[in-house]
């Protein structure tokens, strides 16, 4: 009997996404101009590296994914019937953090909101930015009312300030919504981000239960959420860490930016940092979830491993798996992908919509 073919790089080291028959070949062409379709040169830094290496590392990594964001979405027509305003409010450290507030032009009665936390490895990139501010646009036309955080990073334009400076920032900004939501007309508040920002949509779900807030939340919808922090030497059992290396992602950046976010390693397993070391105990009692990963990430098996241990602690919990895409690929390539993407938009809708 023949042996099963193993996916991705599990099956064929040389794999890249130009290769992988799973790719959406309408994401693969649109990678190809700008040198992501096939494996990166190695990131010159890594665990390993000093701080005096890494932090100018992030600063050049930070302006070229805001490159890469405004590449990809400068064709983009705005989203029209959208109001936005900015807050700026006091933190729980005494630092002012700044809230863009998106909402639905037209809007009769409570509406359910989002809390958005950005992604970037808690290391870099903007809430600011016009990708997260077109992605706010999006959500507040499907009729949410959006917060999106300026929240401190471990390095780039808005750091250096590492763990736990920039979730205690989204902590501050909970406490801040929760409190307004007749002012704001909301019903509902769901914590919700990608990548480092599903990072920090758990840990602050985890804190808000551990400093008795957790009223404050009625849901949590994390996207491929970096939540091991295990990448500098990543364990068998999160076997996409192996399959899907170099797809977009690479484990040895993602090392150097876990080290960015924890500098001399003492929060490894504190759950606060990496949620994936929560237990069935500290889960207990949290409000329903959706964990959304992408297939050919490497971040995909610790989120879904997470929303196992979340189905084990008899949270209501929904994992999808978006097919055919990189990390983060439904939300990055909206104009290429955009039947993805819309269903991206839609879930995070109907999941707020279904909490009232």
């Amino acid at each position: 009997m023949t042996a099963p073919i193993l996916p991705g790089r599990l099956g064929s080291p040389e794999m890249t996404l130009r290769s992988d028959p799973r790719a959406d070949p309408r994401m693969v062409a649109a990678m190809e101009p700008v040198g992501l379709a096939d494996a990166p040169p190695p990131t010159p830094v890594d665990a390993s590296s000093s701080m005096d290496e890494l932090l100018p590392w992030v600063d050049e990594a930070e302006a070229g994914f805001a490159m890469l964001f405004d590449a990809l979405n400068g064709d983009m027509p705005d989203v029209v019937g959208v109001d936005r305003s900015v807050e700026v409010i006091r933190g729980i450290d005494g630092n002012d953090i700044t809230l863009f507030v998106h909402r639905p032009a037209s809007a009769d009665g409570p509406l359910p909101g989002v809390l958005h936390l950005h992604g970037g490895g808690m290391a870099q990139l903007e809430a600011a930015s016009a990708a997260y501010s077109r992605l706010r646009d999006e959500l507040a036309a499907a009729g949410l009312v959006v917060v999106g955080v300026e929240f401190r990073n471990a390095g780039g334009k808005l750091g250096p300030y590492p763990y736990p400076a920039g979730l205690t920032d989204c902590l501050s900004a909970l406490a801040w919504f929760h409190e307004r939501r007749s002012e704001l007309g909301v019903s509902t508040v769901v914590v919700a981000g990608e990548s480092g920002g599903g990072n920090l949509s758990l840990a602050t779900t985890l804190r808000a239960k551990r400093d008795g807030i957790l009223d404050a939340i009625d849901g949590v919808y994390a996207m491929c959420p970096y939540i091991s922090g295990a990448y500098a030497s990543p364990p068998p059992e999160l076997a996409s860490l192996h399959e899907n290396d170099g797809y977009f992602l690479e484990c040895r950046m993602m090392g150097a930016l876990a080290k960015v976010y924890d500098p001399a390693g003492q929060h490894a397993t504190d759950p606060l940092a990496w949620p994936y070391h929560a237990t069935v105990a500290d889960l207990g009692n949290l409000p329903p979830h959706v964990i959304s990963v992408n297939q050919l990430d490497p971040l995909r098996d610790e989120g879904l491993a997470y929303a196992h241990r979340l189905i084990q602690a008899g949270v209501s919990t929904v994992s999808r798996t978006v097919n055919g895409t990189c990390h983060a690929g439904d939300l990055i390539f909206s104009g290429v992908l955009p039947d993805v993407h819309a269903a991206t938009i839609r879930d995070i809708a109907g999941f707020c919509r279904s909490l009232g």
